[in-house]
Parts: structure tokens; C-alpha cells; sequence
């Protein structure tokens, strides 16, 4: 007796189905992999900028805390404290917050300030973020599982209503040190757009879009194209 078509259909797209967990299963297992190998790497090759930079906050308007973290939203909903080197004076968050209409200006502007207007940026901060050398401590972010090296920017909390259309789906994967975003613009591309890219990103994810990225953020950085 043949076996029904609607039979013949099930199983075919139980088996797709099977194929795509499989797929996606050693995706995951090998882009942690390759996480943990650039972000070693990265942090050895880079540990004389790493210290070169940290003298300058020995002296002058610089003087505190390398390191800046800041609370940002990752997989699952989970947060993390995302580091980078500090390139705003000490207690940035509270001197922007107190000055009510510059800081509903940062909101109303995705978030960010042309760099004249910014009070809390050090003449130092400016070069760290022109060159992106204020990223690097987010390697540490990778090795700690917090990040990846390619995936969405990771957001504040009060960011997460840009993507709530699609929230579950944006906190299903691990925020990336570049991204699809980076590559298209970076800080030259708000929102709504930058979600619109993002969620490219997660739709299309996979080791060819991962190479692409990475390519080309060296590019970027080199240029210092949309880095403000």
C-alpha cells in the first residue's frame, strides 16, 4: 500500500528540520570556537597597545579607571557589563543625566552626541574612538561568553524597544564585537534602520556573512569611516 503524500510531506520536513538543527548546532559550536581563538590571539597581538594605553591614564584630565563597563543587554535577555577603554570623564553617565536637555537630545538622537556637543568625551576618548582602539576590551567580553565576535551590537536596556517587534527573536543571539550594522554605516545609521540591519544579520547569520563582516570592519577601521 503506498504511503499517503501528507505522510510523505511530514517526513519530509521533519527531516529538513533535523538537517537545519544540525546545521545550526555546529555553527554555534564552531563560531564559539573560532571566539575564543581571535579573541586570544587578538588580546596577545594587542597587549603593548594595551598597556601603551593604559599609561595614559596615569596624568592629567585622564587620570581614574581604564576601564569603562557598561550594562548592556545580552542572549536570552541576560546582563552583562561590556567593557571598553574609558573614553569619557569619570562619572560620564551622571554629568550627561543631569543636563535634561542634552541628555533628552542623546535619546531623541539614537543615543549618541555629535562629539563637539558631548561633554563627557576626553581629548584622549575622541582619538581611542576615532581609531576603535576603544573596542578592544570587548575581547575579553568574547572570552567570557558574554559576546561574539560578529553578531548584533549589543543595546542599553532602554534600546531593547527598537526591536520590539522582534524582541524574542533579536535576544536569541549573542551581541557581537562588529556586526552587520558596523559594515553599513555604524554610528552614520540610526534607528529604525539600524534594527532593519540587524535583524538582516539574524536572519542570514552563517560563516560566509561572518567572514564578510569581519573583512570588511578591518576596512572600516582603517578608514575610520561612521567611528564617533
Amino acid at each position: 500500500m503506498a504511503e499517503p503524500a501528507s505522510k510523505k510531506v511530514e517526513t519530509v520536513q521533519i527531516n529538513q528540520a533535523t538537517f537545519q538543527k544540525q546545521q545550526s548546532f555546529l555553527y554555534y559550536f564552531v563560531k564559539r570556537g573560532i571566539d575564543i581563538l581571535g579573541a586570544s590571539a587578538g588580546l596577545l597581538l594587542t597587549l603593548p597597545v594595551f598597556l601603551l594605553i593604559s599609561l595614559l591614564y596615569l596624568y592629567g584630565d585622564n587620570k581614574g579607571p581604564v576601564f569603562f563597563g557598561q550594562t548592556r543587554v545580552g542572549k536570552g535577555g541576560n546582563t552583562f557589563k561590556m567593557y571598553k577603554f574609558r573614553s569619557m570623564i569619570v562619572n560620564a553617565e551622571q554629568v550627561l543625566k543631569n543636563d535634561r536637555a542634552l541628555y533628552q537630545k542623546y535619546l531623541q538622537n539614537n543615543y549618541k552626541l555629535e562629539p563637539h556637543e558631548d561633554p563627557r568625551i576626553t581629548k584622549v576618548g575622541q582619538f581611542l574612538r576615532k581609531t576603535s582602539l576603544d573596542e578592544l576590551p570587548q575581547l575579553i567580553n568574547v572570552l567570557k561568553g558574554d559576546m561574539s565576535l560578529v553578531g548584533p551590537r549589543p543595546v542599553i536596556v532602554e534600546e531593547l524597544k527598537e526591536y520590539s517587534h522582534r524582541l524574542d527573536e533579536f535576544l536569541t543571539v549573542k551581541p557581537g564585537v562588529t556586526g552587520y550594522w558596523q559594515i553599513c554605516g555604524r554610528s552614520d545609521v540610526g534607528y529604525p534602520e539600524r534594527a532593519d540591519l540587524e535583524f538582516y544579520y539574524i536572519d542570514h547569520q552563517g560563516f560566509k556573512l561572518d567572514f564578510k563582516i569581519i573583512t570588511n570592519t578591518i576596512l572600516m577601521v582603517v578608514t575610520g569611516k561612521g567611528a564617533y
